[in-house]
């Protein structure tokens, strides 16, 4: 039986979803200082349009004059985002109303409230550290984090997906599915250090890069240096040519590790019957796979460059909810107890 409020973390899921396509939409169009202060944009509620308010925006912040289309681009997100943020804190204080409900996830709704509001902070240094590379990747990843614990509250609501039966290869698959699960982590966090680090087109030929299976001119030292200097505007990046192609070739190992790891689980989950698990799990990841093949061919079109960070955030989805599924039962408390007693008195 569904739990109250199903509906409404579903609803949040969605909103969710479109905060993250937003956010790529924002970075894709070099929009992420398109409000160089934050929360407000040049010192006003929305964008500046009247002449007195543009003339007092270029006083205010003379270095960085005022692009209209990329001020709406990032006031959208914030706005959207902010949204999302009461829909949250929506959530957590429903489930305080729920507390009497046997096994509601008040704890997990209350972490979504935490997590949004580092979000909060993220998006704020994003901008007052001027796309940082650091900050901009934890805010991508903390965009996937909270898309990630909307899915499970979603899940745990709808209470329709008792685990599994226990038995021997269900074991074994589950741990395959926990390492999916981290292959699967560690590509996104390559992800948004590529789009950060503006390493997407480092190269641009496939399956080799610069026409060489394993280039000359890569630097990974630089491409993977974590304590880039506070204080410049990254905007467009600073890195030379060997360190982004350095970041694009270990982000394309890492597809390629990611695609046999997850069809392998796919696999593996044809003797548990989860055949439509599978077969969504194979054909986001075949989606996933073509797009990336497709930015780079195509020199990073915007439409399918935001698609491949909206279907990414659908494979890490559907990983999380592989692993729902499989996962262990919970321990039966009344049981647990009977245990403990009978301890005791053997004692």
């Amino acid at each position: 039986m569904r739990k109250p409020g199903y509906l409404f973390a579903v609803g949040a899921l969605a909103f969710g979803f479109v905060v993250v396509i937003l956010g790529a939409y924002t970075r894709l169009v070099h929009a992420g200082l398109g409000c160089p202060d934050w929360p407000g944009c040049y010192g006003f509620l929305g964008v500046p349009r009247s002449e007195n308010a543009l003339a007092l925006a270029e006083m205010r912040f003379p270095d960085e004059p005022v692009e209209i289309f990329k001020a709406w681009a990032e006031m959208v997100h914030r706005y959207v985002a902010g949204i999302l943020g009461l829909l949250i804190l929506g959530l957590a204080l429903f489930s305080l109303k729920q507390r009497k409900v046997p096994g509601y996830p008040i704890g997990l709704s209350f972490g979504l409230l935490l997590l949004v509001i580092c979000q909060a902070l993220f998006g704020m240094w994003t901008v007052t550290l001027k796309l940082w590379p650091q900050i901009v990747t934890l805010h991508l990843l903390g965009g996937f984090a909270t898309l990630t614990l909307l899915l499970l509250l979603s899940l745990r609501l709808y209470n329709q997906f008792p685990p599994l039966p226990q038995r021997p290869t269900l074991l074994s698959v589950r741990r395959f599915a926990r390492l999916a699960l981290v292959v699967v982590i560690v590509q996104i966090m390559l992800g948004g250090w590529t789009s950060t680090n503006y390493a997407a087109v480092a190269c641009v030929d496939l399956p080799t890069c610069h026409g060489q299976w394993w280039p000359d001119e890569m630097d990974f030292a630089a491409g993977f240096h974590l304590f880039h200097e506070i204080g410049p505007n990254y905007l467009g990046g600073i890195l030379d040519g060997p360190g982004r192609t350095a970041i694009h070739f270990t982000h394309r190992i890492g597809a390629v590790i990611t695609t046999l790891v997850l069809l392998v689980l796919a696999w593996r989950m044809l003797d548990l019957r989860l055949n439509k698990l599978a077969g969504l799990l194979v054909l986001t990841l075949a989606t996933q796979v073509s797009l990336g093949i497709t930015n780079v061919l195509a020199h990073l079109p915007l439409a399918v460059a935001v698609a491949h960070n909206a279907v990414g955030a659908a494979l890490l989805l559907v990983v999380v909810s592989i692993n729902y599924r499989l996962r262990a039962p919970a321990a039966d408390p009344l049981l647990s107890k009977g245990r403990g007693s009978g301890m005791l008195a053997s004692r």
